[in-house]
């Protein structure tokens, strides 16, 4: 795992670390914030740091905090890190709600497949996004992802199922 922060244009991506994890707590106890993310069940922070330390052992996982002039905004991260196959699945999230819409998801994104795709040496990057996320869809498209397919059904959210639009980046169509 890199230790060194990753520098966006706008962002500094810096690997996730324990005094992150409280911000991580409040966010993914929102309701706002949860509608666009897989998860809707409480955080608890013994749960978190049980989390962060299975996260720590892991070999195929790098996430970042995500900073803004030293904010903690959000978080971006490569998961599933397939060497051999030189793949891994994205997920990203901008926690801060007074930070939605700024670009800093899309320097962040930016910034995490250009070290998939330079220092990691990937070929494939791929992600799950709710098919309602309007916003989050225009920047992966900004970014360059290609739609493949929808997985439908997929979740059950807030009383309906919910279908997940299944997207990805090849190395040679990210242009930095």
């Amino acid at each position: 795992m890199r230790r060194e922060p990753l520098a966006g244009e706008r962002v500094s991506l810096r690997p996730l670390g324990r005094e992150h994890l409280a911000r991580c707590v409040v966010w993914f106890n929102d309701r706002e914030v949860t509608y666009f993310l897989g998860r809707e069940e409480p955080l608890t922070m013994a749960e978190e740091e049980r989390w962060f330390n299975d996260y720590r052992a892991k070999v195929d996982e790098e996430i970042y905090a995500i900073e803004v002039q030293g904010n903690h905004v959000g978080n971006v991260g490569l998961h599933g890190i397939d060497r051999s196959n030189r793949k891994a699945s994205v997920g990203i999230v901008i926690g801060e709600k007074g930070q939605w819409s700024q670009g800093y998801g899309t320097d962040a994104m930016r910034t995490i497949l250009r070290y998939a795709f330079r220092d990691l040496r990937l070929h494939k990057v791929n992600l799950d996004v709710l098919d309602y996320n309007d916003r989050a869809i225009r920047v992966y498209e900004k970014c360059g992802f290609i739609r493949e397919g929808i997985r439908r059904d997929e979740l059950w959210k807030r009383g309906r199922f919910a279908n997940l639009v299944r997207m990805s980046i090849l190395e040679n169509e990210f242009s930095a």
